[in-house]
């Protein structure tokens, strides 16, 4: 069943979502890949402040490429997420709700996923151009020298995801496998 989704993730919303659901998602995200998460990292161990409120956000790890003429956002494909496990948990505890991205993530991850009722969506990797279709704004909010790994705020609009990891402790990557292996071995 398809599920529309306000962002921000709230807390009853994440407890409504279950692994392979299909949702589209509407409001603001925040853009970060490797090199902002080490800086939020950097400034947490520090006991530093952070640029952006992660309470209730969800982020979209997506490095974007130039924006053509007339539109906020060029190509905005998904990076593989096991790229911010180091800074995932701890982000989550501070408040994260949710993350977009490909690929399956550490179980330290899901645990924190499971911790903090958040949740884990998919997008579609190699369908950037579709998927920048749906960003309507695009801002960087800090960190604008790390070019396209600032991190940005992008609001967008029936963003297509699937939920991979919920807060039930659904991992689809795993739950497929065993399904497929079940179906292959039955034939």
């Amino acid at each position: 069943m398809d599920k529309k989704i306000n962002l921000p993730i709230t807390e009853e919303i994440s407890q409504d979502l279950h692994i392979g659901d299909f949702c589209f998602l509407t409001g603001e995200m925040y853009v970060a890949r490797d090199a902002a998460h080490k800086r939020l990292m950097e400034l947490i161990a520090e006991g530093k402040e952070l640029p952006v409120d992660l309470k209730g956000a969800t982020v979209y790890y997506m490095g974007p490429s130039p924006a053509r003429e007339g539109r906020p956002i060029g190509s905005a494909g998904p990076t593989t997420s096991s790229r911010m496990d180091f800074a995932a948990p701890t982000l989550l505890d501070m408040g994260l709700k949710a993350m977009v991205g490909k690929g399956k993530r550490t179980p330290e991850v899901l645990d924190a996923v499971v911790r903090n009722k958040a949740t884990y969506f998919a997008a579609i990797g190699g369908a950037g151009a579709l998927l920048s279709e749906r960003i309507k704004e695009s801002e960087i909010v800090c960190y604008e020298d790390l070019g396209t790994e600032a991190i940005r705020r992008i609001r967008v609009e029936d963003f297509p995801v699937v939920v991979v990891a919920d807060c039930h402790g659904g991992n689809l990557y795993e739950s497929a496998v065993k399904e497929y292996k079940r179906s292959a071995n039955s034939h």
